[in-house]
């Protein structure tokens, strides 16, 4: 009978007190880890190696293979995608936030360029170490929130292996009653899905029986397998509305970079929810307020479209404009004819 016996070799990178602090504070919002118990995030961050980058130095290029995974400390960083002989800028990371993690979960060449615009610090993450702890960690997780993405509403266009890869790199996170889980005004980092209980969405604004404009008025309810989050992260403005837990609620949250990168299929579903909103709108006799009126489409769509090519999102921003008009009854109308869409 023969034995075989397997050594996992771990990888780990010294550090000073000084410099774990800095790593645990740049990677304590990183949706990849958040889901890993506490060895296997402390295998990870004591593989994770620090790298130090100049303005213009390129991260990574596109087509390359992978081998590593960064996350952000500091820094500016432009992703630059090449298509049909032209690059373009199309996002940048902004002193937070991670990338590199496709190319080494589905064995495929770099998506696209991370160019340094700043001085800047970054925490790699070797190729051997992610794909076996996090990849692992992966697999649980897909046979936990397979069958809910599959039910989700908003997600039934996509093909079955870009569902799975949503759940590769959403995250969980657990909200007590009452609690505040976005702020309208504050700068949009993540898309939220309900996986249980219940969301509502209030907004600041001056009504007919109030003029006091940090009044905050329920027009939305959000329930399991229901979004919100998204018009901010698609418009690149702050945060439209504030949401609040209704009891105990369990939101899947996706960061910005992913939600630009895998969620591009979905928008004429986002486009269509809006449109029908503004038909119960007009079914309901409810006119634009006067700055929407005009025949041409107003400078805020004629922006949006040019920038993300969706004109239904922006309608939200009609939407914002009928708020000030309409009384409180009706709030509460749209609160159950208006399929959620805001923030």
């Amino acid at each position: 009978m023969t034995v075989l016996f397997y050594f996992v070799l771990k990888v780990v990178h010294p550090k000073t007190d000084e410099q774990r602090c800095r790593l645990q504070e740049a990677c304590k919002d990183i949706l990849l880890f958040k889901n890993l118990d506490q060895e296997q995030l402390s295998q990870v961050l004591d593989a994770m190696f620090e790298r130090k980058v100049k303005p213009q130095e390129h991260v990574i290029d596109q087509g390359d293979d992978g081998d590593n995974f960064y996350v952000i400390e500091r820094g500016l960083y432009d992703i630059f995608v090449a298509r049909d002989n032209q690059t373009r800028c199309v996002g940048r990371y902004d002193n937070h936030g991670s990338f590199g993690e496709l190319a080494l979960m589905y064995n495929t060449p770099r998506a696209a360029t991370i160019v340094a615009t700043t001085e800047g610090a970054l925490w790699g993450l070797d190729r051997v170490t992610f794909r076996r702890i996090i990849l692992k960690n992966n697999a649980k997780k897909r046979k936990t929130y397979e069958l809910f993405i599959e039910s989700v509403p908003l997600l039934k266009s996509l093909e079955p292996s870009e569902r799975m890869k949503i759940v590769d790199v959403i995250g969980e996170k657990v909200y007590q009653d009452g609690e505040r889980i976005i702020s309208q005004g504050d700068k949009a980092d993540c898309f939220y899905i309900v996986e249980s209980g219940e969301v509502k969405i209030l907004i600041k604004s001056k009504t007919m029986t109030s003029k006091d404009v940090n009044q905050e008025v329920e027009i939305a309810q959000c329930h399991r397998g229901q979004y919100f989050g998204e018009l901010a992260l698609v418009t690149n403005k702050p945060r439209a509305a504030s949401a609040y837990a209704v009891g105990e609620v369990k939101c899947l949250v996706m960061d910005v970079q992913a939600f630009e990168r895998l969620l591009g299929p979905c928008m004429d579903i986002m486009k269509r929810n809006i449109t029908h909103y503004e038909e119960q709108l007009v079914a309901q006799g409810t006119s634009m307020p006067s700055q929407f009126q005009d025949t041409e489409k107003p400078p805020i769509i004629n922006t949006i479209h040019k920038e993300n090519g969706h004109y239904g999102t922006v309608t939200a921003a009609v939407f914002l404009g009928i708020l000030e008009t309409i009384n409180k009854s009706q709030h509460r109308w749209i609160a159950h004819s208006m399929p959620p869409l805001c923030c």
